[in-house]
């Protein structure tokens, strides 16, 4: 049976700009603590970098939103260094929230995208009592990132996506954006994503789960669902979060080989896709590039190379939503 997914909000606005390492700062409040590390995220997304009741723009590409601001993030400044990531959400009066609704069994979920969109990693970082969220982490590549939390501030009641830049020093070899796709492998696995976006409109997609030419039926719960999908827009990475209608294990879904998601896509033009699976207690993420013009036209099926994923799926750092 295939398993309903329902649309999160999309962010659409502001073309992102390469720009260089600042130093400690925050928009308000204390800085997070520098040790042998040192700030790659000072620069501020939004419009003025102050609090607004009401966002100016979509969600996920503001800095700021309904009061609550991401502080500029701490971690490593280089390639091929490990430490610690580092982040605190900052409520209405400064200081930092350390109260948090769990949403989709997490409190708080991390997307840390590389803006050619060739490096993707969705984790769950842990929440100290001071407010800071931390989790181990290594760049792979040099480049320009975009960080992406997801949460739900208690005292709100609603959730919020908040984005800061990171700029990663060390060897920098820019990739164009990835070809058409819609067959990837994963390990032993085809995924294929059936469906044509719409330029304007909701069109439904399913991504179809195969191994060795057979279908695939023993997808896990993970997070509370059997799939998940995040698109960003090639040229501003406008994000796209897609929630479960249902829940894993009643009686909309099977766990495979079908996981079906509704997706509206607010204008024409390129976008990837991350589809998040688990079987075998191991995640691993299939990326699919697809492309619509106004009448929704997407292009023929082009198989990736083969996605080389470790035990976490993301890049050794863990795996998220």
């Amino acid at each position: 049976m295939k398993t309903p997914w329902k649309l999160g909000a999309y962010a659409t606005a502001m073309v992102l700009v390469s720009a260089g390492a600042f130093g400690v700062g925050t928009v308000t409040g204390s800085p997070i603590e520098m040790n042998e590390e040192h700030n790659t995220h000072g620069r501020d997304d939004s419009s003025g970098g102050t609090h607004s009741a009401t966002p100016a723009g979509p969600a996920g590409l503001r800095v700021s939103e309904s009061g609550y601001t991401l502080a500029p993030i701490n971690a490593p400044g280089t390639t091929g260094k490990s430490g610690k990531l580092r982040l605190r959400v900052l409520g209405p009066d400064g200081t930092p929230v350390t109260e948090f609704t769990e949403s989709h069994e997490k409190k708080l979920h991390l997307i840390v995208v590389r803006t050619d969109t060739t490096e993707f990693r969705h984790v769950h970082p842990t929440l100290g009592s001071d407010g800071t969220w931390s989790i181990d982490w290594q760049w792979q590549e040099a480049g320009t990132y975009r960080v992406f939390a997801d949460f739900v501030p208690t005292a709100l009641g609603d959730g919020l996506t908040l984005t800061r830049i990171v700029e990663v020093g060390g060897e920098y070899r820019p990739k164009p954006f990835p070809k058409s796709s819609t067959v990837a492998k994963v390990d032993d696995y085809t995924l294929t994503l059936d469906g044509s976006l719409v330029a304007g409109k909701g069109a439904p997609v399913t991504v179809r789960v195969e191994r060795d030419g057979k279908p695939v039926t023993a997808l896990q719960p993970y997070l509370g669902a059997y799939g998940h999908l995040v698109s960003l827009r090639d040229g501003d990475l406008g994000y796209l979060h897609v929630h479960p209608d249902g829940e894993a294990g009643d009686e909309s879904g099977e766990g495979g080989p079908e996981v079906s998601f509704h997706v509206e896509t607010p204008t024409a033009g390129s976008y990837r896709l991350f589809f998040d699976f688990q079987i075998n207690d191991r995640v691993r993420t299939a990326e699919f590039t697809v492309s619509t013009d106004e009448a929704g036209d997407s292009p023929a099926d082009e198989p990736d190379d083969e996605q080389g994923d470790d035990d976490d799926g993301h890049g050794g750092d863990g795996h998220g939503h």
